[in-house]
């Protein structure tokens, strides 16, 4: 992960969210995360750890990791709670569903904003009241709901709300972003689409950047910052 002010930050997971990668158990996710997060934290290096399962989350945090990116709704508060014993921070991420793996069609509503900022606003006060001071809040754009598969569909609303982050700045929590890849229309330019995305996120105001092409956003980022 990248932040506007060009900080870094290691976001780590043992679970892909793709609707039919294979399911990792408790034990499978803490015995690959684990030795990673020791290294990285050894090296000083700010830890991110994606998952929706509380032990999981308990083991991630006594290893070392700062950040907990919680891709889950279920015993949420009890997750805030672990975070909070371990002065970490916490990335809320919208999920219309128990998990990021059990999710169906995406729920548009009258107005995708405003259903995202009410339900943020239930889980920073779930958050807050249970201890927790660090808060991001996260969409969820790289979700893989039933009725976002046709590509124009879901770069539509990706684009939509990229440019509409600003509106969630109300809450008083820094937004963070996944940065898709679209290979659907960059094909063999695939790794130009983060940083076309990141583009669109920085418009909105985004804070913190979710990318796999680091060198490339960042050199985005600061260059928009010129202006």
């Amino acid at each position: 992960m990248l932040s506007a002010q060009g900080a870094h930050i290691v976001d780590i997971g043992a679970e892909s969210s793709l609707a039919h990668a294979k399911r990792v158990d408790e034990a499978g996710q803490k015995s690959a995360l684990i030795p990673v997060i020791k290294t990285l934290s050894t090296e000083k290096i700010l830890v991110s750890v994606e998952t929706y399962q509380p032990e999981v989350t308990r083991a991630c945090l006594e290893a070392g990791a700062q950040i907990l990116n919680l891709t889950g709704t279920d015993r949420s508060a009890e997750m805030y709670r672990m975070v909070a014993a371990h002065d970490a921070a916490v990335i809320i991420c919208f999920v219309q569903g128990k998990n990021v793996r059990e999710v169906g069609d995406f729920d548009f509503g009258a107005d995708s904003s405003t259903m995202m900022r009410d339900y943020f606003a239930r889980e920073i006060d779930t958050a807050t009241s249970n201890g927790v001071k660090k808060i991001f809040i996260d969409p969820g754009l790289g979700f893989y709901y039933r009725n976002l598969q046709d590509s124009a569909v879901r770069v539509r609303h990706q684009m939509r709300t990229f440019l509409n982050t600003f509106r969630l700045r109300s809450l008083g929590f820094p937004t963070c972003h996944a940065l898709p890849h679209a290979f659907e229309y960059f094909g063999d330019e695939v790794r130009c689409a983060e940083p076309f995305f990141a583009v669109l996120a920085a418009l909105g105001k985004t804070d913190l950047f979710r990318t796999h092409e680091v060198p490339r956003t960042k050199a985005v980022l600061d260059t928009l910052a010129v202006y």
